[in-house]
């Protein structure tokens, strides 16, 4: 996966800032994974939020202008992921995309879930046996339209 250059420069000024993306969620007043897509280039920021982030991250103001451009969405290559994390999230869908659709239809009818009306939450969840991921993703039903 290619990595942006504004990409490379907002991680490296989040790391020598020792921020987190938790930290930014509160400054940009947004949810982590949300300003993380915003820095990975994946969601556009309005200028108010773009310029609390660059603040934060010591960047110049010409950075934030880039992060109000819309900008071209979907960074994985069309291959099979090779990460770990991101190629687990692709044995996720093999293993579970059709039950999930399955059971996802018997709920709603036949439709899709937006990924435009979305969110998505990670959490860390203790647990003695060891700490677990929890992901939430909310997404509007979109119902497929007869025509």
């Amino acid at each position: 996966m290619a990595i942006a250059e504004i990409t490379k420069q907002l991680l490296a000024a989040k790391k020598e800032k020792g921020l987190t993306f938790e930290d930014l969620e509160k400054v940009v007043g947004r949810d982590e994974t949300w300003v993380a897509s915003v820095i990975y280039r994946q969601a556009s920021a309005d200028m108010e939020e773009a310029t609390k982030l660059v603040t934060a991250l010591g960047l110049p103001e010409s950075v934030a202008e880039e992060l109000t451009v819309p900008p071209l969405k979907g960074s994985l290559d069309p291959q099979i992921p090779t990460d770990p994390l991101i190629y687990r999230f692709y044995e996720i869908m093999q293993v579970y995309g059709m039950p999930i659709k399955a059971v996802v239809h018997e709920k709603f009818g036949d439709g899709i879930m937006s990924a435009i009306d979305f969110s998505i939450e990670v959490e860390k969840v203790e647990d003695p046996k060891g700490d677990r991921v929890q992901i939430i993703m909310c997404g509007k039903f979109l119902p497929y339209k007869k025509w």
